[in-house]
């Protein structure tokens, strides 16, 4: 599974950010690593110098082995929890499309085979 983390000119992306990225990702998203071919991490802060409550965006692309790519997003006051935050909802999605993908291959066909 290859990660890839992007940021915008106005969030500090160093090599222990991208680091932790990819660490949480990888623990996190283990169970669909075979599903899993890339994902892309865009880190942006959304009101650039002005402060807002929610003004870090977190937006992760996950790119399924034939299938579409899937996305998700979460804003949050801080960089990690906005990562935290998009992950927790790649998950939940990856749930729903890997698990309707399990569940077709359990079914019977209507043809009886």
């Amino acid at each position: 599974m290859q990660i890839q983390v992007n940021t915008d000119s106005n969030v500090q992306g160093d090599d222990s950010l991208a680091g932790w990225v990819r660490q949480e990702l990888e623990e996190k998203l283990a169970r669909f690593s075979e599903h899993i071919t890339r994902i892309e991490v865009h880190l942006s802060d959304v009101n650039a110098a002005r402060e807002s409550e929610a003004d870090k965006r977190c937006m992760i692309e996950a790119r399924l082995a034939g299938r579409p790519p899937t996305a998700v997003s979460h804003d949050a006051g801080k960089v990690p929890d906005a990562v935290l935050g998009a992950t927790h909802k790649l998950v939940h999605a990856l749930d729903k499309i890997v698990g309707r993908s399990r569940e077709a291959h359990r079914r019977d066909s209507i043809r009886g085979d």
